[in-house]
């Protein structure tokens, strides 16, 4: 049996590899202007499922702004939806924007604020990266990664 040696630098890569190729399931988070936008992640969707949400934190360290779109190659739409209570049954509905505030910020999370990808041309599958542009009226566009989480795993969306 040939016994392997590692050296100090060597064992030092493999780690920097082994957690970078890791990471690659962790959204990865973006920024424009004075926008950020972390922790993004979507879900793992079933064949025929036809919509899924997307989740994220939008922080403004400037002026206010507003999030006016998003698109995604995984769908033919992706709307901006707020989930809001109707007596005992919640309701999802498109809104126009998703105002982000000045210094301050918006958390896009499930039963709430979120991202609608319309019309899914294949299912999402648990560690995929799903390309997102975010349009801002005064920041401009961004492009993020959400990674897409395993059903009952909470992601790695925005830290409480």
């Amino acid at each position: 049996m040939k016994k392997t040696t590692f050296t100090l630098p060597r064992l030092i890569a493999s780690t920097i590899l082994i957690c970078a190729l890791s990471s690659a399931a962790y959204a990865q988070d973006a920024k424009v202007g004075s926008i950020a936008v972390n922790g993004a992640y979507t879900r793992v969707t079933v064949p025929g499922q036809a919509a899924a949400g997307g989740f994220m934190k939008i922080t403004s360290n400037g002026t206010a702004d507003q999030l006016i779109s998003a698109s995604s190659t995984v769908s033919d739409d992706v709307q901006l939806h707020t989930m809001t209570m109707d007596g005992n049954v919640m309701r999802m509905r498109e809104v126009k924007q998703i105002d982000v505030p000045a210094n301050g910020a918006v958390e896009l999370k499930p039963g709430g604020l979120h991202l609608m990808f319309m019309n899914i041309k294949a299912p999402l599958k648990a560690g995929e990266l799903v390309p997102v542009k975010l349009k801002f009226a005064k920041a401009g566009e961004v492009e993020v990664k959400m990674p897409v989480n395993a059903p009952g795993s909470h992601g790695h969306g925005p830290k409480h």
